[in-house]
């Protein structure tokens, strides 16, 4: 995955999940491609990340309110918080998994996408504390959310070849997964 700066294909795919007025929290946002992709669409966006650099890029974006993070640091930054959906791409830091969980709506879409095992051998991240192990995903959100789409192996994507695993899941409150086209 890429640092640039077009949304995920993923995000973009399962977007429709998403209603429009929805309250949107892009977890290590980076430079915001989510955050914008989803004020552009009338959601209310919490982009947080780490690098204050990053997220003041976003500090004039309508419907993007921002905060600096360090995710990894401490307890969960954001208790008591609800979210219609949450978006995270490229970062993994599976202490956060259950927070992620529990800050989720009943009816809160969950857009996930990051490397995988396997990714070692085509680059970086190769440290298996930053690869999903096969199928990590699916028990993550096991028993919490269905799951609409699921997607694991070696793709190709600007700058070579990735292993990635992605997952669209809705809250089990959310009544029947859309069919996909």
């Amino acid at each position: 995955m890429s640092g640039s700066s077009l949304p995920s294909r993923w995000i973009v795919r399962f977007a429709h999940l998403v209603p429009a007025d929805a309250r949107v929290l892009d977890l290590a946002c980076g430079n915001g491609r989510h955050a914008l992709f989803f004020a552009g669409r009338g959601c209310r966006v919490l982009a947080v990340d780490r690098d204050a650099g990053a997220v003041a890029s976003l500090a004039d974006a309508t419907g993007v309110e921002t905060a600096v993070f360090d995710l990894e640091a401490g307890t969960w930054p954001l208790p008591g918080e609800r979210f219609d959906a949450i978006v995270v791409a490229n970062y993994l830091h599976r202490p956060l998994l259950s927070h992620l969980l529990a800050a989720l709506t009943d009816k809160g879409v969950l857009l996930y996408e990051t490397f995988a095992r396997g990714n070692e051998a085509y680059g970086r991240p190769s440290n298996p504390a930053f690869l999903l192990e096969p199928g990590e995903l699916l028990r993550v959100v096991e028993g919490h959310l269905d799951v609409v789409a699921f997607e694991e192996g070696l793709v190709s994507r600007e700058g070579g070849l990735s292993v990635v695993q992605r997952i669209a899941a809705v809250g089990s409150h959310a009544g029947k997964p859309c069919r996909l086209a």
